[in-house]
């Protein structure tokens, strides 16, 4: 399924040594003396990243040098099939299952490139699986992260909610999940009032995405994410510079259908349940309005004060179906506040979480999987910022401040108390490229939730 992971090693593959830095005179002192003295004139430190060829027979490279921080980091080897010339390389290397694994996957996330639009005649350098992979581990996580990448870094013209749709159709077909698409104005007939509203401007309809997999007898578990397909803040219009990365507002719907496939295609024993409301925030003359009072599907009112924060009102909707079944556990994803970046930046997801246990395992998960999480607190005192004088509820609060605790406080007010709930407000990109994380959309808190999920049910 990975092609740059290859089951068996061709006669010419290249034996890939890692050293570290510190470790790097005791493996020299071992070595001939005209391979000590080719290091030293190659001028190799073993600085992690770095690489030095070792010449064979005639010509051919015998062997190359990889310098690593440590031999498990997950990203030890992720520069390579990029970085190296076409060809098959092995690890020379003792690697337990872990370590095995993790380095499968480092060099699987390396090999990925959005190729929809522009060719490559480049081709990425193999791996001959190490022995002691966890190939099954290492294939969930890798296309994962690919459906994750490939479908945020689709332009909107190209990847509406009717392509989001068939992106989860895609997903059923492929492991006989059932699938339930509410469209245009069956959202009012089938009681999702708030994603109708926001979406209701587009030509493009919106829609109520519901995939069903599992025996239903098992523990219950749903996941949301945001399918906002393309936002232009609404009537409250964005600056041009801030609506340039809108394609990208989807990005927790791509979590969410990646998370879904990881555990279908570990055959968890679960009842799987993926909720995603996908629309397109735009703006017309049937646009939804400031101070517009939205029904929603809990019977809670919202007061609209900034059509920009519309990710949370779809999301309320699809919330309160889910926690209608009464869950074992429910996720959310959401490329949701800017205030989430600026308190932790791109590279780590805000976790907010009604249940201590759940927001422990899901930030031990994040250190374990190397797919780090950070809690912010679900800060009580704060909720009275969102109370509207013609509402249940305001959208927004009117002084700004904590916008990804109060966001998560508005979501909290549609799923019960009894509910284990994790919402993570993601930043779904690359802003710049790092070895097996090259620049465009990128699966931030997948694998962590997926670790509780296979830990708990599994």
């Amino acid at each position: 399924m990975l092609a740059t992971l290859l089951a068996v090693a061709p006669p010419d593959t290249v034996a890939l040594t890692p050293v570290t830095k510190a470790g790097l005179p005791d493996w020299l002192a071992g070595q001939p003396a005209a391979v000590a003295a080719w290091v030293k004139a190659v001028g190799f430190t073993g600085d992690a990243g770095s690489t030095a060829f070792l010449p064979g027979d005639g010509g051919a490279v015998a062997r190359v040098l990889v310098g690593v921080s440590a031999l498990d980091d997950l990203w030890a080897f992720a520069g390579l099939p990029a970085s190296l010339p076409a060809g098959s390389y092995r690890i020379d290397a003792a690697l337990d299952r872990r370590v095995a694994t993790r380095a499968a996957l480092g060099w699987a996330l390396g090999s990925y490139r959005f190729g929809r639009y522009r060719k490559s005649d480049k081709s990425f350098a193999g791996l001959v699986w190490p022995a002691e992979a966890d190939r099954g581990e290492v294939e969930r996580a890798a296309t994962a992260t690919f459906l994750v990448r490939d479908l945020v870094n689709t332009p909107a013209c190209d990847l509406g909610p009717a392509e989001l749709a068939e992106a989860a159709q895609a997903l059923a077909d492929e492991f006989q999940a059932g699938l339930d698409v509410i469209v245009g104005t069956d959202l009012l007939d089938r009681d999702y009032p708030a994603i109708h509203a926001v979406g209701r401007a587009s030509p493009r309809a919106p829609r109520l995405i519901d995939l069903r997999w599992g025996n239903p007898e098992h523990p219950k578990v749903t996941i949301v994410g945001k399918g906002v397909c393309f936002d232009t803040g609404g009537l409250d219009l964005k600056p041009s510079s801030a609506m340039l990365m809108m394609k990208k507002d989807m990005g927790g719907a791509a979590h969410a259908l990646a998370l879904g496939r990881m555990v279908m295609m570990a055959g968890l024993p679960v009842r799987l349940r993926v909720l995603v409301p996908a629309v397109e925030n735009v703006v017309s003359g049937d646009a939804f309005k400031p101070l517009d009072v939205l029904n929603t599907r809990k019977g809670l009112t919202v007061e609209v004060g900034n059509t920009d924060a519309e990710g949370r009102l779809i999301l309320c909707d699809a919330l309160a179906e889910a926690d209608s079944e009464k869950p074992a556990l429910l996720i959310d994803f959401a490329t949701l506040t800017g205030a989430a970046r600026v308190a932790l930046g791109p590279e780590l997801p805000a976790l907010l979480c009604n249940d201590d246990a759940l927001a422990a395992d899901l930030q031990a998960a994040g250190g374990e999987v190397d797919d780090p999480l950070w809690r912010l607190p679900l800060w009580a005192p704060y909720r009275k910022g969102l109370d509207s004088k013609v509402a249940d509820i305001n959208n927004v609060t009117s002084h700004g401040f904590a916008g990804a605790i109060t966001a998560g406080l508005f979501l909290q007010e549609f799923v019960s108390k009894e509910t284990p709930w994790a919402h993570l407000d993601t930043y779904a990109w690359n802003g710049s490229a790092r070895p097996g994380r090259p620049e465009g959309g990128e699966a931030l808190g997948l694998r962590a939730a997926y670790a509780v999920i296979a830990k708990r049910f599994g």
